[in-house]
């Protein structure tokens, strides 16, 4: 009922959709102009985002009240550890997969989100899912086979590796914990998506500190600087731009999900991606094969009748006299709503890559 009144704002519903879009175009784009020119400061580059969005989020409080800092408190950074572990790791894989693959090839090497969601999802809830549930996420799972599969019109030199796919499929098992995780770890933020988005960047760029350390980062931008060949301005405004457009996508992704419904959402990211593997054919010469668009085109036919059956599923009965409708969202941890997989749509913009 909520999304039908929010969607029949076509004006409000455009802009946000085109805002969603733009941001999460921006992210990939610039991401992989930055990782291209500096492939081997991958950490870094993440570790600048991350600390960038937390000083937009300090930055932003202090003109908007809505926007709240949460008081660090040991206690509940003990209980969204888990959250911010996964969101990292996930994040981690995210950027070595975006790094050691074509732009138009990154979203069928994370085209399993779909599946293992689900799974996660109904492991975690102890359900199962329906049929025509399982159905869509063979045929998402079909997609991504039919994009990885070896193909002679692939030339070696730009085919996929074993191991970039293997980042991919861990980058998706990591979005798909995080879908979930997301649900329990809200009430100990009371509720609020910003404060947990702020914990989740803090958090994450604590723990990627030592790891930037260790894999002896710094050093390597201390040799890149004196090297005449390196495009340092390149390295510098991608992890400003993308640092800011990685805080606007969240606000994006958010929006979207308030102002827009599950189909209408699922729909702009099926015409993101066809734009994004445009994109990248275009801009940095991508090779596109049968294979590939028939991948693309398959993964896309299969989210798109997840979400909706999972509208058809979870429509809202008639409105009864004395409901809070607005307390429906605020359920304890342990409570589960029949599109908790629905969560995935909010885990799609988690491209920081």
């Amino acid at each position: 009922m909520r999304d039908r009144y929010f969607d029949t704002n076509t004006p409000k519903v455009a802009a946000v959709v085109c805002f969603y879009m733009s941001a999460a175009l921006v992210m990939v784009f610039v991401n992989k102009v930055v990782l291209n020119g500096s492939p081997d400061l991958p950490l870094l580059f993440l570790l600048l985002q991350l600390l960038i969005a937390v000083l937009l989020l300090h930055v932003s409080a202090v003109f908007i009240s809505r926007v709240e800092i949460p008081k660090l408190e040991l206690e509940t950074a003990k209980k969204l550890t888990p959250v911010i572990l996964v969101n990292i790791i996930g994040l981690v894989f995210n950027t070595l997969c975006l790094r050691d693959v074509e732009a138009s090839f990154f979203q069928i090497a994370r085209g399993l989100v779909l599946p293992l969601t689900i799974i996660v999802s109904s492991v975690h809830t102890r359900s199962k899912p329906s049929t025509r549930v399982v159905i869509a996420a063979v045929i998402v799972a079909v997609g991504f086979l039919v994009g990885v599969a070896p193909s002679t019109m692939v030339p070696a030199n730009v085919a996929p590796s074993g191991l970039s796919l293997f980042y991919g499929v861990l980058s998706s098992l990591f979005i798909a914990f995080h879908a979930v995780l997301i649900k329990s770890s809200l009430p100990y933020c009371n509720n609020s998506t910003i404060q947990l988005a702020y914990w989740t960047n803090l958090g994450s760029a604590v723990f990627l500190f030592p790891f930037v350390l260790l894999h002896k980062e710094p050093s390597i931008l201390e040799d890149l600087i004196h090297d005449s060949n390196w495009d340092g301005q390149v390295f510098l405004w991608g992890s400003i731009v993308t640092g800011l457009f990685g805080f606007l996508l969240c606000v994006a992704g958010l929006l979207s999900i308030k102002v827009t419904s599950p189909i209408t959402h699922m729909f702009s990211s099926a015409a993101r991606s066809v734009i994004q593997t445009l994109l990248g054919v275009w801009l940095f010469k991508d090779l596109m094969t049968v294979n590939r668009a028939g991948s693309i085109l398959v993964i896309m036919i299969g989210t798109i009748f997840y979400t909706w059956v999972k509208s058809s599923e979870t429509a809202l009965p008639p409105p009864r006299k004395d409901v809070d409708l607005e307390a429906v969202g605020n359920r304890k941890p342990d409570e589960h709503s029949e599109d908790d997989e629905v969560t995935v749509v909010f885990e799609e913009g988690r491209e920081k890559a």
